[in-house]
């Protein structure tokens, strides 16, 4: 049933791994496709805890690009539109979230890992999210909501990833711990939640999550009609490519 994930049920826990070790575990269309609807069907069982985990060296490389030259706008548009879908049932889930990262995690990527309630990563961790660098203005309000607007605004217009310490001290992560601690904070995360009922602590999560699903949508989809989202990934791309020469 998945080609590009692994999901595991333990108890209460699901436990969603992206499983495209080759690519960095990059988000083409069908590990979003995936992802999300690992999260619905979450939605309709027992779930109390989903947590995302990866497999390789790294969290993730974010929107994957490789395939850019051979997509349309309109394919790209909908790519875009699948990972806010994706980021907000994440962001909006009736249970608890989290995502254990190592490695770097890059674009649409940290972005999944913003929209959990709990985001824990190894010292090595590393994030950034270049996306306004080509115009998408994806998961900018929940960073926001996160970190305040000041540290958002600081963040997205790093030219450099940042590691895990300053992740923490910005409130973009919630704690810092190596992998061979994982499996407690899991247990610890589980028995947090399961504290309440299902349905008080779907009640916590909507009282103090702010609800901007629509706008965010809006200002997506927005930011990727203003001219050609394929020329500026291409530009995009070139230009790191310079850099790197």
């Amino acid at each position: 049933m998945w080609n590009s994930i692994a999901v595991e049920r333990d108890g209460l826990t699901t436990v969603v791994t992206l499983n495209r070790p080759d690519k960095l575990n990059a988000f083409n269309a069908e590990i979003v496709d995936e992802l999300l609807l690992a999260v619905q069907q979450a939605e309709q069982n027992d779930t109390r805890l989903l947590v995302f985990k990866s497999n390789g060296k790294g969290f993730s490389g974010g929107f994957d690009l490789s395939d850019v030259e051979s997509s349309s706008d309109g394919d790209l548009l909908l790519r875009f539109v699948q990972v806010e879908a994706l980021l907000q049932a994440v962001y909006h889930a009736p249970f608890a979230t989290s995502a254990f990262v190592h490695g770097p995690c890059y674009g649409a990527a940290a972005d999944l890992v913003a929209a959990c309630q709990s985001r824990v990563a190894t010292p090595d961790a590393r994030f950034r999210m270049p996306g306004l660098r080509f115009g998408i203005v994806l998961g900018t309000g929940r960073l926001n909501n996160l970190v305040g607007s000041d540290e958002a605004r600081s963040l997205l217009l790093r030219d450099k990833p940042f590691g895990a310490d300053e992740a923490l001290s910005k409130g973009f992560v919630t704690e810092i711990c190596d992998q061979t601690e994982w499996v407690a904070r899991q247990d610890q995360l589980l028995h947090d939640s399961s504290q309440l009922t299902e349905e008080a602590f779907e009640a916590l999560t909507q009282r103090t999550t702010i609800d901007t699903r629509n706008a965010d949508l809006a200002a997506l989809v927005n930011s990727v009609r203003q001219g050609s989202i394929k020329e500026r990934i291409r530009v995009y791309v070139e230009g790191v490519k310079a850099e790197k020469r």
